[in-house]
């Protein structure tokens, strides 16, 4: 699957701002989704949210939304997990 990724306003100012060492760990992780045909075993849908998954990456999630028809993974949000759901 080649899939793109896109990216909303909030994770791109996110990682901006981010310690270096943070940005790369979740940027390595939003790249595994790149190679995976499907939605990976630890990704976890949010309630209430149709069609949006959530990766964890230490006390950090990222949530996205996986558009099949533009080959596309939407990048929705990144932040801590005390502040992500609110």
């Amino acid at each position: 699957m080649n899939n793109l990724i896109e990216y909303d306003k909030q994770p791109q100012d996110f990682l901006r701002k981010a310690d270096r060492h943070i940005a790369k760990r979740i940027m390595d992780k939003i790249d595994e989704l790149l190679v995976k045909e499907t939605v990976p075993h630890t990704a976890k849908s949010i309630v209430g949210e149709r069609g949006v998954f959530r990766i964890r990456i230490g006390d950090y999630r990222v949530l996205y939304r996986i558009e099949y028809e533009k080959n596309t993974i939407a990048i929705i949000k990144i932040d801590k997990r005390s502040k992500i759901y609110k």
